[in-house]
C-alpha cells in the first residue's frame, strides 16, 4: 500500500474527518444545483486552509471510479531526474485512505497495457514523494466509501505533446468505460489536483508588491484566469489559451489542469458526442481563509500565510453542456 506522504496538512483519522466535515457543511453556501460531474478541479493545500474549497466539490461528487491527475512538484522532480513529456503511473495495490485502503481501479493496468511506452513512466518513488494526489483521497473516500482510483502524475510538456498523449489516453479510457458499462458523470469522473497562484518572495513571484493592494490584484488576476478559461464552454482552444497564460503566474497545475481537461473533453466527446461546460464553484487563498477555527483535529499547517506568502486555490466542475 502506498503510505501517507503528508500527515500534517491532511486528515487521516475518520473521527477527526467527521468533525471537519460537520463544520465545513455548515459553511457551504452554494445553492445552485450542479449536473453530472464529468470532471473537476480540486485544491491540494492544507485542509485547515482550503477545507471549505475541497468540501464545495466533494460534497457534490458521487461516483464509483476516478482518474486523478496530479502535479509533479519541483521537489519531486529534482529527486527523480526531472522527466518530461510523460505521464507517471504506479504499481501500488492500494493507497491509504481515511476509511481504510483505497482500491486501485482495473483501469490502471488497462492503460499501462495499451498506452505507448514512450508516453508513460512507471515510478513508485515519484508517487511516494508527491502529495498532490493523496490530498484528495480523504474527502473523496469520505463521501464515496467504495471509490476506486487511477493515480496519474503529469510532467512538464508543451501543449502539442499534451494533445498527442491525451488523444491516446482518452481513447483508452473511453474503451474501458464502454467495456465496463460505466457512465461518465454517474459512475466515473476525472479529477485534477491543483492549487492556483503561489505569491510572494518565497516563490520569487511578487509582481504587484507585498501589501493588501497587491494581494487584491493578485487574487483578482487569479479569478480572471479561472473564470475566463475554466468557466463556460470547455474547448481545446480554451485549454490552449489557459496554458499560454500560465507563465504569468505560479500555478502548480500549469500542466495537469490542461492535460486533465483535454482527456476529459476527448473521452466525453467520444462516448457522448457532446461538449463539457465548466463552472468555478469557489476561489480563495490562504491569506483570505486563514486557519479554520477548529481544535483537536490532529492537523496542522505546512506553510505560513501572510501578504508576503499566500497560495490561491479553487474548486471547479465540468458537466455536459
Amino acid at each position: 500500500m502506498r503510505g501517507v506522504r503528508d500527515d500534517v496538512g491532511f486528515c487521516w483519522n475518520l473521527d477527526q474527518m467527521k468533525n471537519l466535515i460537520a463544520y465545513l457543511e455548515t459553511q457551504d453556501t452554494l445553492q445552485k444545483p450542479i449536473g453530472p460531474i464529468v470532471a473537476a478541479i480540486s485544491p491540494h493545500d492544507d485542509y485547515l486552509y482550503a477545507g471549505r474549497v475541497y468540501e464545495s466539490l466533494f460534497h457534490r461528487l458521487r461516483v464509483k471510479e476516478v482518474v486523478i491527475f496530479g502535479v509533479t512538484h519541483r521537489t519531486v522532480r529534482t529527486q527523480i531526474g526531472d522527466p518530461q513529456g510523460v505521464i507517471i503511473m504506479d504499481t501500488f495495490r492500494s493507497w491509504t485512505g481515511v476509511r481504510g485502503p483505497v482500491s486501485i481501479s482495473p483501469l490502471r493496468d488497462f492503460i499501462e497495457q495499451r498506452l505507448r511506452t514512450e508516453y508513460v513512466l512507471v515510478n513508485n518513488r515519484a508517487h511516494e514523494l508527491e502529495h498532490s494526489i493523496e490530498a484528495l483521497l480523504p474527502f473523496l473516500q469520505y463521501y464515496n466509501p467504495g471509490i476506486k482510483i487511477t493515480p496519474i502524475m503529469i510532467t512538464a510538456m508543451p501543449f502539442g505533446r499534451m494533445s498527442e498523449i491525451s488523444d491516446s489516453l482518452a481513447k483508452i479510457i473511453a474503451d474501458y468505460l464502454r467495456i465496463r458499462g460505466l457512465e461518465l458523470g454517474k459512475d466515473f469522473a476525472f479529477l485534477v489536483s491543483s492549487d492556483a497562484n503561489h505569491y510572494g518572495v518565497d516563490f520569487d513571484n511578487r509582481p504587484f508588491g507585498e501589501d493588501s493592494a497587491a494581494h487584491q490584484k493578485g487574487t483578482d488576476f487569479d479569478r480572471e484566469l479561472a473564470w475566463r478559461y475554466l468557466a463556460g464552454p470547455s474547448t481545446e482552444e480554451a485549454v490552449e489559451h489557459f496554458t499560454e497564460e500560465m507563465p504569468k503566474v505560479v500555478w502548480c497545475g500549469r500542466y495537469c489542469i490542461p492535460f486533465g481537461l483535454l482527456v476529459a473533453q476527448k473521452a466525453f466527446r467520444s462516448i457522448k458526442g457532446g461538449n463539457l461546460k465548466g463552472e468555478v464553484l469557489v476561489y480563495s487563498d490562504t491569506y483570505t481563509e486563514a486557519v479554520l477555527p477548529l481544535r483537536h483535529t490532529g492537523m496542522g499547517t505546512t506553510a505560513p500565510f501572510s501578504l508576503k506568502h499566500w497560495v490561491g486555490f479553487l474548486s471547479a466542475v465540468f458537466a455536459p453542456e
